[in-house]
């Protein structure tokens, strides 16, 4: 769409810039980790405690309740979600007993010292445990029924994750629909369910998936979260500007096929992005990891999670996985999704708290907002072949990487033009570049002008997050955004 007259960004038209303050973004959501331990050379629980506390971890998701993980973990202040294996689903649906021993053995017991918030009733039950599905929600009631028992329902949510193979239909978001041997006798029930509890719906998702095998038709830019020209969805006349946001979207349709559930929250429990994988697993690289996980951390620590069909939702989201997982079974990506190898050291830079540089962790541990030397074009690396380990392979480089504040498309135009005003105003950004006949006026987008000039303001603000956000209009990327034949500069 062509800029509009009024946002051209001449001097008479700065007077009436609006203040950020007018823009209010959602409340913020939490970026929490998959703490898996399918693998022989981990740190102990004591060591991975205090690697959650220095990178400013608060939540953490189990997928059991290992004592000296929840021992570790008391008087921490993280707040954790164990998980019930789906090997214990029959008995914790046929029998209300064997849930209220689980329950007293495996939280009661820890709890409040060990600040277990929630209890995963089974993971991705419909796709790998098809025989327990019709006892889900049964065991969802019994659990629930053992901590009302104890007095720990107010405090302790049961939900369990649900894969997006539950899906019959995912594209476009607006038709997506639950499988019909789901969406009545199990999907129901579960959703009235966590309206009748006050919890949240579980959602694994994973874009890598989609775009891996789809790598010919899906944008890399559309799966990282970076500037990309969007996808129209013709179904509900909504623009989707990241893969992640339609995956969703796909959900809530569905959910929304079944009753009013609006009061029901959703918390991605699973979402990442391999830095490695096999030949045929396309993308599956550390700048791609690195670029899908920040992106998606710095829009959900800004209040910037909400999707096209539910702008205004807050979001807490779980990165898969804490660390590479060596004896994980399947292709070379599932054991490479770890933001950390088993030595601590970090595979790429994420940030759990917005605004705060991650700090070192282990010994090499990377400085600052860099990580490994990125491809330019975002594909894959071929840096680390070879390591059988799941530690870092000797000579990895560890650089600085750029940065740039790049204008979010899906807060819509009035919400860009504010704050496109306000950074070329009382800002301070120069904003010349844009000005028509100038060298960055094309492409004539308000996306493409509010990009230059919030990168131009983050540049000259000294490149800290909280200078890249305008009430959640804007966010950092660290590949260079496209923006036709204009460059726009990681320094000023």
């Amino acid at each position: 769409m062509a800029l509009p007259r009024r946002a051209l960004l001449a001097a008479g038209l700065l007077a009436a810039a609006l203040p950020l303050l007018l823009l209010s973004p959602a409340e913020a959501g939490v970026v929490g980790v998959n703490y898996g331990r399918v693998a022989n050379n981990l740190p102990n629980p004591s060591a991975v405690v205090q690697l959650l506390k220095q990178q400013g971890i608060t939540q953490v998701k189990l997928y059991d309740a290992e004592p000296t993980v929840l021992r570790a973990l008391a008087n921490t202040g993280i707040k954790v979600v164990v998980a019930l294996p789906n090997e214990q689903l029959a008995a914790a649906a046929s029998r209300a007993s064997f849930a209220l021993l689980w329950v007293r053995r495996n939280v009661a017991a820890y709890y409040p010292a060990t600040q277990i918030q929630g209890i995963a009733v089974g993971n991705e039950v419909f796709a790998t445990a098809k025989n327990a599905t019709a006892q889900l929600v049964p065991a969802m009631s019994n659990v629930h029924a053992a901590l009302a028992r104890l007095g720990l329902d107010n405090a302790i949510k049961v939900s369990s994750p649900v894969a997006l193979t539950a899906l019959a239909t995912s594209y476009p978001s607006s038709a997506g629909v639950f499988r019909e041997d789901l969406a009545q006798p199990v999907m129901k029930p579960m959703l009235d369910f966590l309206a009748q509890t006050g919890s949240y719906l579980m959602v694994n998702a994973y874009p890598f998936f989609a775009y891996s095998g789809n790598a010919g038709d899906i944008s890399l830019d559309y799966a990282l979260f970076r500037p990309n020209a969007g996808v129209l969805d013709s179904g509900n006349g909504l623009k989707y500007y990241s893969l992640l946001d339609a995956q969703l979207d796909a959900v809530f349709a569905a959910v929304n096929r079944l009753g009013n559930y609006n009061g029901v929250r959703v918390v991605v429990s699973e979402t990442g992005w391999p830095s490695k994988g096999d030949a045929g697993e396309v993308g599956a690289s550390p700048a791609n990891a690195a670029a899908y996980n920040g992106n998606l951390a710095r829009r959900v620590l800004s209040g910037n999670a909400g999707t096209p069909l539910r702008p205004n939702a807050d979001m807490d989201v779980y990165l898969f996985a804490l660390f590479n997982e060596n004896q994980k079974p399947g292709p070379t990506s599932e054991r490479n999704y770890g933001v950390f190898y088993p030595n601590q050291q970090k595979v790429y830079d994420v940030e759990f708290v917005l605004g705060r540089g991650s700090p070192a962790a282990g010994a090499g541990g990377s400085q600052g907002n860099g990580g490994l030397g990125w491809q330019e074009n975002g594909g894959p690396s071929t840096s680390g072949s070879g390591s059988t380990s799941g530690n870092p392979p000797s000579g990895v480089k560890v650089t600085t990487g750029e940065a740039w504040c790049v204008a979010n498309a899906i807060v819509g135009e009035q919400r860009l033009l504010a704050a496109l005003n306000y950074a070329c105003g009382e800002g301070g950004a120069d904003c010349k570049a844009i000005q028509p006949g100038a060298a960055c006026y094309e492409p004539n987008t308000m996306v493409a002008h509010a990009s230059y000039a919030f990168n131009d303001y983050y540049q000259r603000k000294g490149r800290t997050i909280g200078t890249c956000d305008f009430a959640g209009a804007a966010y950092v990327v660290n590949q260079p955004p496209k923006m036709g034949k204009c460059d726009l500069p990681s320094t000023v």
